[in-house]
């Protein structure tokens, strides 16, 4: 008989950093479906995980309740419920409250308290007028959840909902009942944590607002990471890498501003040697990108599937020291850490590709599929494809400095 434990970790690592499965479906033609696909087709890469955390984040599958916030919150401590809500209450206006539906499940045995909350804003507060809508939700999102009364609020966007926990993903999505809800775009991970605990909090995706990453690999540059995001208002307390990512992208996207394509330029940054290679003013935009965005570089083999309202976002590292496969049927297109759970779920593809470390592959809601060159290996939907660098890298550059320090700051 083979021995597992030498033949798959021949040197004796105390940990194994090569695991991990992310999975991302995105019908652009805005057409809903259930979870059906997406928990057979992560389910399809078990060996990627060792049940220490799963989960699925869903767009599109709450649309009785488009308008409203859907606070998904985590209580460790179940007695603290009451302080919460009344918290809730004081500040938005709470439409509907219950405890997410799930089953009983003698193979989880210390799931938390899980509630939902569907929430709108008095967008006459002060604070709101001030700061504007979205800005306000992420402030109390942080002060619930660094108040210390084992509560966290960890899927907060209108129209979409996070399904986690520590399990193995069909054990999650049975206990959620996942394939029951319907969306859009879907997002899976299958967790296999190398540094990190295990622990409901810590399951894939993240989430800030209708943001949601999953991801595979290690960032290096947490300690960096966090830091410049605390200093922006944002606060860890998931114990995990992964959560700088979902601020990180918020941060770039929605408080500065920045086209996706240079988001992707500033946690994944072309080489020194290789911007020294560039045009003169493709060398003034990334010589700005990565010293005003200094801190915001991803450092570490990585690939993540960043999602939010509207769009789905894969990436890998610079180097690809992580896999991402990419593939288009129809109006649907598949991110994935491997390609058979993609031809499980779609056997007749129009086209499946790897993508080049560092260039983002982007679906976009009500944007047609469009099938990339065969050399170019890089993105869907990259009419950008070099858009804000070759249009006017100079007034670019400016513009970045210009909405970082137009920013809100906490």
């Amino acid at each position: 008989m083979v021995n597992r434990v030498s033949y798959e970790n021949p040197y004796g690592d105390d940990k194994v950093s090569g695991a991990c499965g992310l999975f991302g479906i995105m019908d652009v033609s805005g057409k809903r479906f259930s979870g059906h696909n997406i928990i057979t087709a992560i389910n399809n890469m078990e060996e990627r995980g060792n049940g220490l955390g799963a989960g699925f984040a869903a767009y599109g599958c709450y649309p009785e309740r488009a308008d409203c916030y859907a606070f998904h919150v985590m209580y460790t401590e179940r007695d603290t419920r009451p302080q919460v809500e009344a918290f809730l209450r004081d500040h938005f206006i709470l439409v509907h409250a219950e405890e997410v539906p799930h089953q009983i499940a003698s193979e989880l045995p210390h799931a938390p308290l899980i509630w939902r909350y569907f929430l709108q804003i008095d967008e006459s507060r002060e604070e709101c007028v001030v700061v504007g809508e979205k800005e306000y939700v992420v402030r109390k999102v942080m002060e619930v959840n660094t108040a210390g009364q084992g509560a966290y609020i960890y899927s907060s966007g209108k129209d979409m909902g996070v399904f986690k926990g520590v399990g193995h993903p069909e054990q999650i999505a049975e206990y959620f009942g996942v394939q029951e809800y319907s969306g859009y775009l879907w997002t899976a991970h299958t967790r296999f944590p190398t540094n990190t605990p295990g622990w409901w909090g810590g399951a894939h995706p993240f989430g800030i607002l209708d943001w949601t990453v999953v991801h595979n690999g290690e960032i290096s540059s947490y300690g960096t990471n966090r830091r410049y995001l605390e200093m922006q208002g944002y606060h860890c307390t998931m114990q995990t890498d992964t959560e700088v990512i979902a601020y990180a992208a918020d941060s770039l996207m929605r408080r500065h501003k920045l086209p996706v394509e240079v988001a992707a330029k500033i946690m994944a940054p072309p080489l020194w040697v290789e911007i020294k290679r560039m045009p003169a003013q493709e060398q003034v935009l990334y010589n700005t990108l990565r010293r005003v965005y200094s801190d915001l570089l991803v450092n570490g083999p990585f690939t993540i599937i960043i999602a939010r309202q509207g769009e789905m976002i894969g990436l890998a590292d610079r180097i690809r020291l992580r896999p991402l496969t990419a593939a288009i049927a129809g109006d649907r297109l598949y991110l994935s850490s491997e390609e058979a759970p993609i031809r499980l779920i779609s056997p007749h593809l129009d086209r499946v590709w790897t993508p080049l470390g560092g260039e983002p592959v982007i679906g976009k809601l009500g944007v047609a599929l469009q099938v990339p060159n065969a050399s170019a290996g890089g993105s869907v939907n990259w009419e950008l494809k070099s858009p804000p660098v070759a249009v006017a890298p100079a007034e670019m550059a400016r513009q970045t400095l210009e909405n970082r320090r137009n920013s809100p700051q906490v």
